[in-house]
């Protein structure tokens, strides 16, 4: 009877000091998550290169043909304005695809203001207006042009 509670003592033993051993794992394993979802850099290997870049660094504010080359804007009064204020939160081709006269930008950076949490732009924004409405103005033409010039010829039956 003293070998079997003996033994049945030490299967117990076994038993608990996986438990402790899993469950300590378990621990040190949902730490690391938690640290690693407040801290997401720690680990080196998870550093990651940009190896996609369109513009250089150092050719980032040159202009081109009228053209801000690091974000396609055209090149006129209040660009750095507007580059300052605009491409912090969304890309430069969200701004250019988007075509609105005065009021129509007023309109557009207002919804921002109200449910985007845009700041207050102050006296920026009449400038930010100013070249938006004369840069990204909507175009007025709505078919294409009267084909001039062409040879119209008569088709065979």
């Amino acid at each position: 009877m003293m070998m079997e509670d003996q033994e049945f003592r030490n299967k117990v033993k076994r038993i608990y000091l996986g438990l402790a051993l899993f469950f300590g794992i378990l621990i040190m394993g949902s730490g690391g998550i938690m640290y690693k979802m407040i801290n997401p850099s720690f680990l080196i290997f998870d550093k990651k290169e940009i190896t996609e870049t369109y513009v250089e660094a150092e050719d980032f504010d040159k202009i081109e043909n009228g053209i801000h080359l690091g974000t396609g804007f055209k090149d006129d009064e209040g660009l750095q304005t507007v580059i300052v204020s605009c491409t912090p939160c969304h890309s430069a081709k969200l701004v250019t695809q988007n075509r609105a006269n005065k009021e129509g930008w007023i309109s557009i950076i207002r919804w921002m203001q109200e449910t985007q949490n845009l700041w207050d732009l102050g006296n920026n924004e009449a400038i930010i207006v100013n070249y938006l409405a004369k840069n990204y103005a909507p175009e007025e033409k709505g078919r294409r042009d009267n084909l001039e010039d062409v040879e119209w010829y008569d088709l065979e039956n």
